[in-house]
């Protein structure tokens, strides 16, 4: 199980692991994106109510196809062939974990930002909560 943000970063990680893992009878490149909040809507920075059907389904799908389009775009940087693409919904670094244990995935490829002290306190790091939570191994990769 590859895991992607879209960065430049996460690519580079995955091309440098890739050569590192045993050929796989299944590979799958997952994108998480974080739950859109209902109570807020774009652009006026004003909480209001809920927000009719069609505007949460507008936001989910163009989160969708953003995530898509984020799959795509790795998928073809690291010209994998026999590849799954998936965009899940969720906390980083629970929703990847729950992913894992749920396929049951053998390993988990993460990049990190190689953040330290206080930005890692203040940011958190997902590549830290997979490791400590993750049901498999877990190859944690910074570019260059």
């Amino acid at each position: 199980m590859l895991c992607t943000d879209g960065s430049e970063l996460a690519t580079a990680a995955m091309k440098e692991s890739l050569p590192l893992l045993a050929p796989a009878d299944r590979t799958i490149v997952v994108a998480v994106s974080t739950p859109v909040d209902a109570e807020f809507t774009t652009g006026t920075g004003f909480a209001t109510g809920p927000n009719l059907p069609e505007v949460d389904e507008q936001h989910m799908t163009s989160g969708d196809l953003a995530a898509l389009a984020v799959l795509r775009d790795v998928v073809a940087e690291l010209d994998l062939e026999q590849v799954e693409m998936m965009s899940i919904v969720g906390e980083p670094g629970q929703a990847i974990c729950d992913l894992a244990a749920s396929l049951p995935a053998s390993v988990v490829v993460i990049g990190t930002h190689g953040r330290s002290g206080f930005r890692r306190r203040l940011m958190g790091s997902t590549s830290d909560y997979v490791v400590r939570n993750a049901v498999c191994p877990v190859l944690v990769q910074g570019a260059g």
